[in-house]
């Protein structure tokens, strides 16, 4: 049986290089394996549908699935997962001195839909009681004009979501005091320059990001594996071997953390990083699959995107992924 011709589409992670490099195989296809950056990846598989598999933001798919058939199945392999404390970055001049403050606020985002800003927004009602419509939303591109959402949102009429003035970058915007705050996947580079009036709402994210987990159980899910739906009806064995092939390749990526003869990963104390993160999360702390941590993670997320005017309807686990993945777990 000739094998199934596939182009594969994902950032460069360390879990999937075992994919990209040949170790790893998709059972019956014939890999063509890209690396780009997520936002191009996004942009072209979501507008354009040129891969048969792909990595796929998990709001956006969650907004698309509640709405209907969205044009890839997704697999529960989360190549993206990461706390989102660090991403909001604010004006120091405007009295916020917490999260609690950010209420009122003017706030851009590059998206009002993206997985980063709505997990932000979960945490601000679970933990503040402040709900999406107590913000001022501007929309647009972080430092490049004119970025927009993937898919139509669900807000009521009368929600305080705006576009960005034509022209105008977030980062600049937040530079120049037009805006009190920006939340984002990337350091806004009046950030980065070192504007003496923008720094983060959370200096020591770290230690906040650790807090959350002790009390909440959750690791936040940024982006999945989707493989293209029409693909998927022609060959409904594709999601299983998709799925297996990134469970194997993280697995080898895995056991890179403890390698302590010549490290294989630049950093001097990646060791001692590793050993105190399985202290706090568990030895399979980025896991995939459907186990009760995933479960509770994907639930909270679900209910984030209804709450917030995402999704039409609240999604259950089940009918996020494809059915021959559901059930089961990274060591497959």
């Amino acid at each position: 049986m000739s094998l199934l011709p596939i182009t594969i589409a994902t950032w460069d992670y360390d879990r999937v290089r075992p994919l990209v490099d040949g170790r790893v195989r998709v059972e019956g296809c014939d890999v063509n394996y890209l690396t780009m950056p997520v936002e191009e990846c996004f942009e072209r598989a979501y507008f354009h549908g040129e891969f048969e598999v792909a990595e796929i933001g998990f709001s956006p798919y969650l907004i698309a699935l509640s709405r209907g058939t969205p044009p890839y199945v997704a697999v529960p392999a989360f190549l993206s997962r990461m706390f989102r404390h660090s991403a909001v970055y604010i004006r120091t001049d405007r009295g916020i001195d917490g999260p609690a403050d950010l209420k009122g606020k003017r706030i851009g985002v590059p998206e009002y839909q993206m997985s980063a800003v709505m997990w932000f927004r979960g945490f601000l009602q679970d933990e503040y009681g402040i709900a999406a419509n107590d913000m001022n939303w501007i929309q647009g591109g972080l430092e490049n004009p004119g970025r927009r959402e993937k898919f139509p949102l669900n807000l009521p009429p009368g929600f305080p979501l705006t576009s960005a003035p034509e022209g105008q970058s977030l980062s600049r915007m937040l530079a120049d005091g037009t805006l009190d705050a920006v939340m984002a996947a990337r350091r806004p580079s009046c950030f980065v320059a070192g504007h003496p009036k923008v720094r983060r709402l959370y200096p020591d994210y770290r230690a906040a990001e650790r807090d959350y987990f002790r009390k909440t159980g959750i690791f936040p899910i940024m982006h999945a594996v989707g493989v293209r739906r029409d693909v998927l009806d022609k060959h409904p064995w594709l999601a299983q071997s998709v799925y297996k092939a990134f469970a194997q390749a993280k697995r080898l990526a895995d056991l890179e953390f403890a390698e302590t003869t010549a490290l294989k990963i630049g950093l001097p104390w990646v060791n001692a990083e590793f050993d105190e993160t399985r202290e706090l999360m568990g030895d399979d702390f980025w896991s995939y699959g459907l186990n009760d941590g995933n479960r509770k993670t994907l639930n909270a997320m679900a209910r984030y995107s209804y709450e917030q005017g995402l999704a039409v309807r609240l999604l259950t686990v089940e009918e996020m992924f494809a059915e021959s993945t559901i059930g089961g777990e990274t060591r497959v």
